[in-house]
């Protein structure tokens, strides 16, 4: 493949242009050239419950070995490596221990502040033993539920690596959602007890944990909830309930710093991660031990070509399955030495993420598209900030997670970040599938900006119309998954039907993995580019988030009688939100209609959190509907990017409403 090759890009734009990985990188790399990677494809392709079970046997260590590796009696429920038995937490820690690790450095932790802590493998082994320890003394043991409402910290990674350990299935909530948001997911998880902190730091600001944690328990519904362990990160000052909360370190201080892993099947639930769909309610993906485990490792290995010397840095959250799979399990799994940052990416200024590659030597750094851009747009106005101010010469690969990157933000970062020699991983993958699905292996495949090129070896990724036939390159379509893969969704949490009809919808057959997501492949090269989502959910900085939920956040507010959502094309955030509005009292202007419109951001954001805060919003005295009563938001979406509309309006019952909702408030 040459300079030459055509790549469709997200709007049929055509990228011609093609970055080769450096020759020294593919000569020492985990999979090395393409013809490496095309064995790997032919072997998957040839026996794959063969290519499988080779792959489980070489990277995870088995207390019991598996004698099958792949159940599809019961499908789209299927099970993986299923009379195995393992412990994730073993896996990560006690192994790494046994390889000659013990003294090797898992984690630096930079705090908003600057402070860095260093903790070895044997350190954070017994942190999460005594954690371990601890819960079960408050009688948590294999099966229960536990949620996890922490910030980025090396207690946050220890929790869930505690819980792992003694078979406990953890679901982390992000530290930005609110209250209603936290008790929702509580209920549904039937939680026996939550980790928090008393407040995390983020941007110089101290914000709540423990008081929404209260917040949340005083709504109601969470009677299953009998502890709530906190972490003193701040010491604020935070309300205590005697008997139900414990200082963290009073939970601990005593455990011994050893114990025994709990062996569970391969099939056993590890966590639960809550994901908005396009109905109201979030939904629990649910993951299991063995098959998440190993494509947690192997990703690793594969898509970040982890070596030894390496020094690893995601900069996701551990409340979003980034920060699962790359930060508490994956690198942990294969013994890297990672950054966990606390901060902010522009505290105390814009250059935070290239101070802190310089600081650490940095190896492989891994963000997000929208991170890229609101930096890009800081280093324009402040040449101190712009990363050729920071000595950034120990970066080897660079990767991107959260959204499909646009070329020109790709190709700022592979200048002006790698020095335009660090490759770049474009990973697409989602929560349900557990890690990477369709991305460049770094020594093997050549680039294309904005493109996330090929599906990983074992991935069975097709392009699809709507009655699930393939469709041919250079023609757009519905992007699925043709063959079960050992980390995908198990099922949604207390909802198997849900699953079903959302996974593996009847109108592709019932087989098909449906991803959600439209994309394309190239003529030539067969590459993938991702061209959005098919359903109603948006992507706001990489965080997905149902437009349902959010329209019934804005109908929850006592003004509002009516609400849509659609996403629009935003430079920073890839996609923003953009509300449509009609309010229970005449339709408000000028001055009056920004008051409303601030109070109706603030009510979403202490209802589901502040990254839900839609970013324009606009009042009318009714939304586009059909004769039959339908909102017709195919408008809304051409009102929201500011286009003319052309298409047909006839069966549109009140069209000069459309002159109204182009104004923002």
């Amino acid at each position: 493949m040459n300079a030459a090759t055509e790549q469709e890009g997200q709007q049929g734009h055509v990228e011609s242009r093609v970055f080769n990985p450096p020759a020294d990188f593919t000569a020492n790399a985990a999979v090395s050239g393409m013809e490496a990677y095309n064995a790997l494809c032919a072997e998957a392709e040839r026996d794959y419950e063969g290519f499988w079970a080779r792959l489980a046997r070489e990277n995870v260590d088995w207390q019991t070995p598996f004698t099958r590796t792949l159940n599809e009696d019961n499908a789209p429920f299927y099970k993986w490596f299923e009379d195995g038995k393992l412990n994730v937490s073993y896996n990560c820690l006690d192994r790494n221990l046994q390889n000659g690790n013990a003294d090797k450095t898992a984690i630096i932790f930079e705090a908003d502040d600057g402070t860095v802590t260093n903790v070895t493998y044997k350190d954070l082994h017994a942190k999460v033993c005594k954690f371990a320890n601890g819960l079960k003394s408050l009688g948590i043991k294999k099966g229960d539920r536990v949620v996890i409402y922490m910030s980025m910290s090396v207690e946050g990674v220890a929790a869930m690596q505690a819980c792992a350990r003694i078979g406990a299935t953890h679901s982390v909530v992000f530290g930005g959602f609110s209250a209603k948001s936290l008790q929702e997911r509580i209920i549904d998880a039937g939680a026996v007890a939550v980790i928090t902190a008393d407040e995390q730091s983020r941007g110089g600001k101290q914000l709540p944990l423990k008081a929404i944690v209260d917040e949340a328990l005083a709504m109601g519904g969470c009677d299953t909830i009998k502890n709530v362990v906190v972490y003193k990160r701040t010491g604020g000052n935070i309300g205590f309930t005697e008997g139900r909360d414990i200082w963290l370190s009073d939970l601990v201080d005593n455990q011994a710093a050893e114990c025994e892993p709990e062996w569970v099947e391969a099939e056993h639930p590890l966590f639960i991660l809550y994901t908005s769909g396009s109905t109201g309610t979030p939904k629990g993906v649910q993951h299991a031990t063995g098959g998440y485990l190993l494509w947690a490792a192997l990703t690793m290995k594969w898509s970040f070509d982890i070596k030894p010397s390496d020094v690893y840095w995601c900069t996701a959250d551990i409340g979003w399955v980034t920060g699962h799979t790359y930060i508490a399990y994956g690198p942990t799994a294969v013994g890297a030495t990672q950054v966990i940052f606390e901060g902010i990416p522009t505290f105390p200024h814009a250059g935070r993420f290239w101070e802190t590659v310089q600081k650490h030597k940095v190896s492989i750094f891994y963000t997000a598209p929208t991170a890229i851009r609101s930096l890009i747009k800081a280093s324009d106005a402040d040449e101190k900030v712009h990363p050729k101010s920071f000595d950034l010469s120990s970066l080897r690969l660079l990767g991107t997670v959260g959204e499909p990157i646009n070329p020109e933000a790709w190709m700022w970062y592979y200048r002006n970040v790698g020095g335009e020699k660090c490759p770049i991983v474009d990973t697409f993958w989602q929560t349900e599938t557990g890690g990477h699905m369709i991305t460049p292996l770094p020594g093997a495949t050549p680039m294309v900006p904005g493109s996330c090129t090929l599906p990983l070896p074992g991935i069975m990724a097709a392009i699809v119309d709507e009655s699930g036939a393939d469709v041919p390159n250079g023609q757009g379509g519905i992007l699925v998954v043709k063959r079960p893969w050992p980390s995908m969704i198990r099922t949604i949490w207390n909802n198997p039907d849900r699953f079903k009809a959302g996974y593996f919808p009847e109108e592709l057959g019932g087989k098909y993995y449906l991803a959600g997501d439209g994309a394309i492949r190239n003529k030539d090269t067969g590459y993938f580019t991702i061209t959005g989502r098919i359903d109603d959910v948006l992507n706001v900085s990489g965080h997905r988030m149902g437009t349902m939920e959010i329209e019934s956040a804005l109908v929850a507010n006592p003004l509002v009688a009516e609400a849509a959502v659609v996403g629009k094309p935003d430079d920073t955030t890839g996609e923003s939100i953009c509300a449509f509005v009609v309010l229970k009292q005449a339709r408000p202007t000028g001055e009056d209609a920004k008051k409303i419109a601030a109070e109706l951001r603030t009510w979403v954001g202490k209802e589901i959190g502040p990254i839900a805060k839609p970013k324009e919003i606009r009042f009318g005295d009714n939304l586009p509907k059909t004769r039959s009563g339908k909102i017709m938001r195919r408008l809304l979406r051409v009102l929201a990017k500011g286009e003319s509309i052309t298409q047909d309006v006839s069966t549109l019952e009140n069209p000069a409403i459309l002159e109204q909702l182009k104004e923002t408030a």
